[in-house]
């Protein structure tokens, strides 16, 4: 019981670090996903091929018909904080992996953009090193204003119902839970980089039934 609680804490910890390290800026770069009329999407049999390493272990890429084909990358070893610089990747969330499921990081004006296009009841598909692919669809989009933006101990307040959480509240809602794939940006607004947090959050497609939202089926 002690170090379940240890590694809680260090997620929730993690967690707090990511309100602020998610919403840094850099300059952007050239994006590989589906925006305004640009060039199409590659198809899903290219893009699995460009991403695989033959490592089984490994997630590689990410792809959603019509709105994404993004390259993941990991982050370093104990560094939660961590988001990629990189246009046109994001970042799998280690901390996430550790409780079974998949947190998928970018910020808000790099590959992040494209989050915004995500939609209930699309696909979403997961490409491994090998070539092994796990298929999910998208059952909720969660989006929370961050009542402090600047401080990483702010509480976050539902835009589409009244509910605010606490920082560990809103890390558990998003991240614990039976095997599901959790995007995560900021959300910009009135001048601020980090006024709030996306989430979209995909369950197995086996698992999907179109009707039951997510945040009713995970244990707060």
């Amino acid at each position: 019981m002690t170090l379940k609680n240890q590694t809680l804490r260090t997620a929730l910890n993690a967690s707090l670090l990511l309100v602020v390290f998610i919403s840094a800026f850099y300059t952007p770069t050239a994006t590989f996903a589906l925006e305004n009329g640009k060039s199409p999407l590659p198809t899903f049999s290219d893009f699995s091929k460009t991403v695989q390493n033959g490592d089984v272990s490994v997630l590689r890429g990410v792809y959603v018909p019509d709105v994404l084909a993004l390259p993941i990358v990991q982050q370093p070893a104990g560094n939660a904080g961590y988001v990629s610089t990189e246009d046109g990747k994001l970042t799998q969330f280690g901390m996430a992996s550790q409780f079974g499921n998949v947190g998928l990081l970018a910020h808000n004006h790099l590959s992040g953009k494209s989050f915004s296009q995500l939609a209930v009841g699309q696909e979403v598909r997961l490409v491994y090193g090998n070539g092994k692919v796990e298929n999910f669809v998208i059952a909720e989009v969660l989006q929370f204003q961050a009542l402090q933006p600047t401080s990483p101990y702010s509480s976050f307040r539902n835009v589409n119902k009244d509910e605010t959480l606490t920082a560990q509240q809103m890390f558990k809602r998003v991240y614990f839970g039976d095997r599901h794939v959790t995007f995560q940006t900021c959300i910009a607004k009135d001048g601020s980089s980090s006024w709030g947090r996306l989430f979209v959050i995909a369950v197995p497609k086996p698992q999907y039934s179109g009707t039951d939202r997510f945040d009713q089926q995970v244990s707060r």
